[in-house]
């Protein structure tokens, strides 16, 4: 019974955070530090790129957070 109980008890520990709502990533405006080019990104674009603005919601950095 014990163990019966421990394994519910894991269970629910273990599998709670897949039940919780989850939100896709923001976008954020990017600049090109040679050039000046700006583009609208989730993630980082690498060495040479410097974050402008954001979060936005949608991927032409419109609507703001």
């Amino acid at each position: 019974m014990r163990f019966l109980l421990w394994r519910c008890a894991f269970c629910l520990v273990a599998f709670l955070p897949f039940a919780l709502p989850a939100a896709p990533a923001p976008y954020y405006l990017w600049m090109n530090l040679i050039d000046g080019s700006r583009v609208c990104s989730q993630l980082s674009l690498g060495q040479g790129w410097k974050k402008m603005g954001g979060p936005y919601k949608d991927a032409r950095c419109q609507k703001p957070v």
